[in-house]
């Protein structure tokens, strides 16, 4: 095996990974603020949440390999079975940018529809995009991966919804973000929080 001058230089690196140590426990820090945030916020609110659901359930998760890259998330609310999910995920995704997204399926999926599309003047035009790939796990943006929701769009938001098994409404933040930036990143998860609510509250 023959190692590059860019692979030689890589394993000689010692800052990377003493860095990524370091931030890592930023990144949760930044995670738990989401989730104690998203706490008083959901205690004003009545969740059209799936039966046996837990408002106090959260999970931090933290992982080397979402298509080769770390990540950490929190879920929260959180909510999953074999064919009902109801959670928002705040993802902070290495080399890419941050997530957070709301995911359902199965339950009070035709609800949330009818609400998304009720409510459509609540939601749209605020940054969120309704994800497009067949799998709730994909994290891609972009053409032929998201649409965004504008106000302009519901009937074209409407036949992508009509026959899907569950929906997935993400905001996507790049790291040069002046609010990520400037420490305020905990106010972006909160903002999508709020954009979302219309959809799965009674």
């Amino acid at each position: 095996m023959n190692f590059t001058a860019k692979d030689i230089a890589l394993l000689s690196d010692t800052e990377f990974f003493a860095a990524k140590a370091t931030l890592s426990p930023k990144i949760r820090r930044l995670l738990e603020q989401i989730h104690e945030s998203f706490q008083r916020e959901l205690t004003a609110h009545r969740l059209l949440a799936p039966d046996d659901f837990d408002p106090g359930a959260c999970q931090f998760v933290k992982g080397e390999h979402l298509e080769d890259f770390p990540y950490q998330y929190l879920d929260y609310p959180r909510f999953f079975t074999r064919d009902v999910k109801f959670s928002f995920r705040s993802l902070v995704w290495w080399g890419h940018y941050m997530v957070f997204a709301l995911i359902v399926e199965g339950g009070h999926l035709r609800r949330y529809k009818e609400n998304l599309i009720n409510r459509f003047p609540s939601v749209a035009d605020r940054d969120i995009r309704l994800c497009l790939s067949h799998s709730p796990w994909e994290w891609k943006q972009g053409p032929g991966y998201t649409l965004e929701i504008t106000r302009g769009r519901s009937s074209e938001v409407a036949a992508v919804l009509a026959h899907r098994p569950f929906f997935k409404l993400a905001r996507f933040v790049p790291f040069s973000d002046p609010a990520i930036r400037s420490g305020e990143s905990h106010h972006l998860a909160h903002q999508t929080l709020l954009a979302v609510l219309p959809v799965i509250t009674e």
